[in-house]
């Protein structure tokens, strides 16, 4: 069917944004909600359920293959074969859903396909959209994407009436349905390709770059240190890390050697190469590092926050019910509704003006649960807790939620704006796993400061963490102006 014979709404940029990030939610909802719950129901014991969440890592670390989609382009393609390959994956949970050394295997294929599924999704939608409509389409994006979320949630209650089998079939089907509908998006846009070297000669030209290539090392290194750190497994390899380090450590001293040798030549080919000098060329561009430093802290007081919100509930007295219906089912509405509200504000008054209202509306909505873990006791009876307390704790929720959507609607247009639309899936995917280790460190160092300053104090402390980010905004306007001009013209 041609373009011209499509339905209205299958023209419509902002239903395909709905459908793409619905598309994009939904597996992380798979991993985060059916897979616990499956294995913990098979008895599987917690220590290796949370091993299982090193395998979402590959959401983080989506940025190093990146680049290939960029490269190779047909994001629709990308879209669509991931999708087919997470059916699969769930083809083979619903034939043999039980749990082995193949599961592990199994996820972490999925993980790997639904990361690049997001850096297709990022990179395609970057490329429909105008300037002008990224505010409303990140309002929506942030809406599909906790639907699709929430739609795992729905196929997680399926298996109380069909089985686990029946269960990851209809999942199965769903994967397959999206598959289908992501070849009948839009066309991508004709955008400038860059021709870079091959994949061989790029990694020769990693070789003789020192320090990248000691970067690259020690990911490596450190992703077997996070492993090993669950696995104990080098207690029974004790001469494990004295092999790593003898075999890195001459491999350096080679790049070192080559570099010396080849003079500016590898440095050269590295920043030309579509995979690492995409990255090297971000990092180079002017304004980057305070902006990074941006993206890393506009959100922690929000991160900070929001791993200690659930257990403040469970500890004031409320009741699981409560909990689910209030602060999950309808913080998401009102996220969706932040979300939407936000996209429109900033569509209306600018990125940089909605950065900075929107954010300070997302660190005063902390005070709420300030206020609350100051008004309500721990450790209250539920039937006793009285109507105010009550009302005072559903109102920080809704509050921290709407506002949390509202600053998210603005960031997320920010990081679109500011990528070059040649490597638009590559920047993006860097740029946001940058704000997801910030989430995860933050979520991480929550635990030890509410449990050694009370609720109180704590949460008054993430409403302080949220200023710091206002004083790099200078360089955020900057950046947005200087990605303006560079991005004005690569459009065809």
């Amino acid at each position: 069917m041609s373009s011209e014979n499509k339905p209205t709404l299958l023209k419509s940029k902002m239903f395909w944004v709905g459908m793409l990030y619905f598309a994009e939610g939904f597996p992380l909802g798979v991993f985060f909600d059916v897979f616990p719950v499956h294995f913990r129901q098979q008895g599987v014991n917690l220590s290796e359920i949370g091993f299982l969440s090193l395998l979402g890592l590959a959401w983080t670390l989506k940025f190093l293959w990146a680049p290939a989609v960029d490269h190779y382009r047909h994001h629709r393609r990308w879209m669509a074969l991931v999708d087919l390959g997470m059916g699969t994956v769930m083809l083979a949970m619903a034939i043999h859903a039980g749990f082995g050394p193949w599961t592990w295997i199994a996820i972490g294929v999925f993980t790997l396909l639904s990361a690049t599924n997001d850096i297709a999704i990022d990179g395609y939608t970057i490329e429909l959209l105008d300037k002008r409509e990224l505010g409303l389409a990140n309002g929506l994006r942030i809406g599909f994407y906790r639907v699709g979320m929430l739609a795992a949630g729905f196929v997680l209650i399926l298996s109380d009436y069909i089985g686990w089998t029946g269960t990851y079939l209809a999942a199965a089907v769903l994967f397959v349905l999206l598959a289908l509908a992501c070849l009948r998006a839009p066309r991508e846009r004709t955008v400038e390709r860059v021709h870079g070297l091959s994949l061989r000669a790029e990694l020769r030209g990693l070789l003789v770059h020192p320090l990248p290539f000691a970067g690259v090392l020690l990911f490596l290194l450190g992703t077997l240190w996070l492993v090993d750190r669950t696995t104990r497994w080098s207690t029974s390899h004790e001469l494990f890390w004295w092999y790593a380090l003898g075999a890195a450590l001459p491999l350096w001293l080679v790049s070192v050697a080559r570099h010396r040798r080849n003079g500016n030549g590898g440095a050269r080919m590295l920043t030309e190469g579509p995979m690492f000098g995409t990255l090297l060329a971000m990092l180079a561009r002017p304004y980057m590092l305070p902006v990074i430093g941006f993206i890393l802290i506009f959100k922690l007081g929000d991160a900070a926050m929001g791993f200690m919100v659930k257990p403040f509930w469970v500890d004031a007295g409320f009741t699981a019910s409560q909990i689910g219906l209030v602060s999950v089912n309808l913080g998401l509405v009102l996220s969706i509704a932040g979300g939407v509200a936000g996209g429109w504000f900033t569509d209306r008054v600018g990125i940089f003006r909605a950065l900075w209202l929107l954010g300070l509306c997302q660190i005063i909505s902390n005070l709420g649960y300030a206020w609350a873990a100051t008004a309500i006791p721990l450790g209250t009876d539920t039937a006793l807790i009285p109507l105010q307390h009550q009302v005072l704790m559903y109102a920080a929720s809704g509050l921290e939620s709407f506002t949390g959507g509202l600053g998210t609607a603005a960031f997320l247009a920010f990081l679109m704006a500011i990528v070059d639309q040649r490597h638009s899936a590559t920047e993006y995917a860097l740029l946001s796993s940058v704000f997801a280790l910030s989430r995860s460190v933050a979520g991480w160092a929550g635990g030890f400061g509410a449990e050694s300053m009370g609720y109180a104090d704590y949460f008054l402390l993430t409403f302080f963490l949220g200023f710091p980010a206002f004083l790099l905004l200078p360089w955020v306007r900057r950046m947005l102006a200087y990605a303006a001009e560079k991005n004005c013209d690569k459009t065809s």
